[in-house]
Order: C-alpha cells, then sequence, then structure tokens
C-alpha cells in the first residue's frame, strides 16, 4: 500500500513525473529505488531515455530519503536542491532502476539540523542501472535543508 500512495503522490504532485513513468519500488530506512521503462513518451530523438527523465527518476528516490526522515522528525522542515550533477555512460533503454542508498547520512544530516538549528546541505547520489545491471548514468542531487520552527 505505501508505493500505492507515493504513486498518487507523484500523480498530484509531481504529474511530470508520474506521466513518463517515474515508480518507486522500494524503501526502507537505507535506501530508496525509483523505476522507470524507457518509452514513446520519455524518449529522445537518438532512441534512448531524455536525460531530464533520468533526472526525476533519479532524484526521486534522493528526496523520498528526506521527506521519509522529515516526516518521522515531526519537525516543519523545507528542502530544495540546489544543484545537481550527472553523467551518463550508456544510452538508457529498457527498464532503469535508480539507487540511493545514503539513508543514514540522512538521518543524521536531519537531526544536525534540528540540534544546531542552522541550514544544512547534503549531496545524495543516484545511480541509474538497466536489465543487466550496467550503468547508464549517475547523478548527484546538492539538497539544502531549512528548520521553520
Amino acid at each position: 500500500m505505501k508505493y500505492f500512495q507515493y504513486t498518487l503522490f507523484t500523480f498530484f504532485k509531481l504529474p511530470a513525473a508520474w506521466l513518463t513513468g517515474v515508480r518507486l519500488i522500494y524503501l526502507d530506512d537505507k535506501k530508496s529505488i525509483s523505476s522507470i521503462k524507457h518509452r514513446w513518451i520519455n524518449q529522445n530523438p537518438y532512441q534512448s531515455m531524455f536525460w531530464a527523465v533520468q533526472g526525476m527518476a533519479a532524484e526521486f528516490p534522493t528526496g523520498i530519503l528526506l521527506t521519509q526522515e522529515i516526516k518521522r522528525s515531526n519537525r516543519n522542515i523545507s528542502m530544495l536542491v540546489l544543484n545537481n550533477k550527472a553523467s551518463f555512460t550508456k544510452k538508457a533503454r529498457g527498464r532503469i532502476h535508480f539507487t540511493c542508498t545514503q539513508g543514514d547520512e540522512v538521518k543524521d544530516c536531519i537531526q544536525k539540523l534540528i540540534d544546531t538549528k542552522t541550514s544544512q546541505r547534503i549531496w545524495l547520489n543516484a545511480t541509474g542501472v538497466n536489465s543487466d545491471n550496467q550503468v547508464v548514468s549517475t547523478f548527484s542531487f546538492e539538497w539544502t535543508l531549512l528548520l521553520k520552527d
């Protein structure tokens, strides 16, 4: 049921991500995984997935880890992507999974934000792999967090 709720979230709050096929397929305290399949709606002219669609699919697991920890903190915390970097190593075709495994770092960052009451920044990474477990792209997002209490 949890994953269905995130699908509804993308439908209402991130319609471009939903329409292009970004879906959350795994989430726990330490990692999250999104999935997207190369289709007509998200392709580029070179018969692979458009880079911006990969970016949406990569940002999702990083943001979900932050969102989950913010919710657990019961604090009013804003979050925003400040910077991002990406590299592409192979055409993205078929189903691509983007994984972020920095849940412990997210937890520490949120705790430091609450303890110090000063804004925090954290770089979170997502790696996209195809069905052959080959890396097609890697993304890094610098998130900024601000306690609004």
